[in-house]
């Protein structure tokens, strides 16, 4: 992943076929735990009053990422994030995770994709996203920061702080 060499779909097969190992009951509880015990306590007060700026402001906010819906609905839901765009699950006709994936993955440039897609859903395109602002940590996120008006790196890996550095874009570190 961060070698920027990772084969999406191989880890895919990986990381989604322990969903379809257990209920979704089952799933849905140890998710409940790893919220509490896990993502809370990293949920910097910094980072929820980055976040509540531009909802007050009455930007149009979205989580994209490549980790799946699964883990990150809940999430997205914790600081008040409407849209989510993330690897999706499939699941079966009862409603279980089968352990592939559903439709394109989030990841480098099929998250340029997935935005076009999801902004045409609201009858918008890149193009009407003129103060676009998109943060990351990773250079796998490149294909999407260079299509955004503002690319902001937030504890940015090395190579994107380089990155950063060389084209002048603001860098963020939230976690100092």
């Amino acid at each position: 992943y961060k070698a920027g060499t990772l084969d999406i779909n191989e880890f895919l097969d990986f990381a989604l076929k322990p969903l379809a190992k257990h209920s979704r009951k089952q799933l849905d509880l140890w998710h409940q735990e790893f919220m509490k015990n896990k993502i809370e306590p990293y949920i910097l007060p910094q980072a929820v009053e980055l976040v509540n700026g531009h909802l007050s402001q009455g930007h149009l906010c979205c989580i994209v990422t490549a980790t799946n819906s699964f883990v990150t609905k809940p999430i997205a839901h914790r600081f008040g994030i409407e849209h989510l765009i993330a690897t999706e699950p499939a699941i079966n006709q009862d409603g279980e995770f089968t352990g592939k994936v559903d439709g394109l993955p989030s990841f480098q440039g099929g998250k340029v994709e997935r935005v076009k897609s999801w902004l045409n859903s609201l009858e918008m395109g890149l193009e009407d996203a003129q103060n676009s602002i998109f943060y990351s940590d990773s250079m796998n996120d490149l294909p999407l920061l260079e299509k955004v008006k503002v690319p902001i790196a937030t504890n940015p890996d090395p190579k994107l702080t380089q990155l950063a550095n060389e084209r002048a874009w603001k860098i963020l570190h939230l976690f100092a």
